[in-house]
């Protein structure tokens, strides 16, 4: 390891192009999970692989479903089809929320075509019954899974990404409250902080890049520095801003046409800021507009939430889960841990304790994570690790409640 070095991680808004797709496809799989509740239909058939584009005042949701009845409608034949209004109502609300009324995106005025379909039925099966019989339902895809903590920060996250997050999170809870100058902020933006390490610890922000769209048009560079600076500064707290440190503010000069009208956005294209700004490694797998039976996101989930207890309980500083997956079947290929010198014990102990207080089946997952409700909007901006689990059972892969249990499984 590295003692001395420099790491940069980026974030962007919620109103960043890609992020309001996200958003959208997680309001999706919120609305599916919550009319599951309302009309009695066991939540633990919903599915749903919902992809979103948008672009200039039009939104386009795609994806494969199995929806509750009240989510579907009579053709003029009598089948059973979609019926689009409470998906087109759900996007147009989270285009409200995140604060576009733009003339080139407007939530109102967006055209919005919903051409989601019934899941495949090959796909049902494998995931309905597991093949390895050792599940009640098989993992919804193949692939790999990754999950990491550190001691950086207070929520064991990587100290890069953490303030870069929490640099959008704060100018955006300033733009929607409407005070002062800082309301002319648009929904769209990017951040990027630079960290320097100094025996492997964080010790000071080297250079800040933030690129914000504004609505005032005689705005510039000077201009919104002076406006976001207060915000970067309470964001970054502890850590030191060096004296040499290198400020880009909206380095392009304007930035007034943002969001899809300016860039288009899709579902699934920002997954390094999803997770751990390049800290650590992706399976490739994005998160939003899925259900939980989709490994992709459960076990990401699940792998964050047993990397983060581990550091939480003393047992390493750093720590790196993989877990892997084949479609069809129920129980991880491989389960693979790296402590990276940090480890008070080794990590065939660590590996021996999460399968012995973890199923980390799809169905042991959502049981132990409680995933099956409609908390998946929240997760869709900055980030969906370091952040406080709620009492609605979101985030709950933020707890730190298996620390004990695996204190005691190593100490056997």
């Amino acid at each position: 390891m590295r003692a001395n070095y420099l790491f940069t991680s980026e974030s962007v808004a919620e109103g960043h192009p890609d992020k309001v797709c996200d958003r959208i496809s997680d309001e999706i799989v919120d609305l599916v999970y919550r009319e599951a509740a309302k009309t009695g239909v066991n939540p633990w058939g919903v599915r749903i692989a919902c992809e979103t584009l948008a672009t200039t005042n039009r939104v386009v949701i795609a994806g494969e479903v199995r929806l509750p009845p009240s989510l579907m409608k009579k053709d003029k034949d009598g089948k059973d089809v979609i019926n689009p209004s409470k998906f087109k109502a759900a996007a147009r609300r989270a285009i409200k929320d995140i604060g576009y009324e733009q003339d080139g995106f407007h939530w109102k005025k967006a055209k919005i075509d919903v051409l989601l379909h019934s899941q495949s039925a090959d796909i049902a099966q494998g995931v309905d019954s597991a093949a390895d019989q050792q599940g009640d339902e098989g993992a919804g895809d193949q692939g790999i899974m990754f999950g990491y903590a550190c001691k950086e920060t207070p929520d064991l996250m990587p100290a890069p990404i953490y303030y870069s997050h929490k640099i959008l999170q704060l100018l955006a809870v300033a733009r929607k409250k409407g005070d002062g100058e800082v309301a002319k902020l648009g929904p769209d933006a990017k951040s990027q902080v630079t960290v320097r390490y100094v025996d492997g610890k964080p010790s000071e922000a080297t250079s800040i890049v933030l690129s914000t769209q504004h609505l005032d048009e005689s705005w510039d560079s000077t201009k919104v520095r002076a406006v976001v600076e207060p915000y970067i500064r309470e964001a970054l707290g502890e850590l030191k801003i060096a004296d040499d440190c290198k400020w880009y503010i909206n380095p392009t000069g304007k930035f007034v046409i943002g969001g899809p009208d300016g860039d288009a956005g899709l579902t699934g294209r920002k997954i390094i800021v999803d997770t751990y700004g390049g800290a650590a490694p992706h399976g490739g797998g994005a998160f939003s507009g899925k259900d939980t039976t989709k490994v992709d996101r459960s076990a990401a989930y699940a792998a964050r939430y047993l990397a983060k207890n581990v550091v939480a309980a003393g047992l390493a500083d750093r720590c790196t889960i993989q877990i892997s997956y084949a479609i069809g079947v129920a129980q991880p290929l491989s389960i693979y841990v790296d402590l990276h010198g940090t480890g008070k014990v080794s990590e065939d102990q660590i590996e021996a304790a999460i399968r012995k207080n973890m199923d980390l089946s799809p169905t042991g997952i959502r049981r132990h994570l409680d995933l099956n409700k409609p908390i998946y909007a929240k997760t869709s901006a900055y980030g969906h690790f370091g952040r406080k689990a709620g009492r609605d059972g979101s985030f709950s892969w933020e707890r730190t409640d298996l620390v004990k249990a695996l204190k005691e499984s190593v100490k056997a």
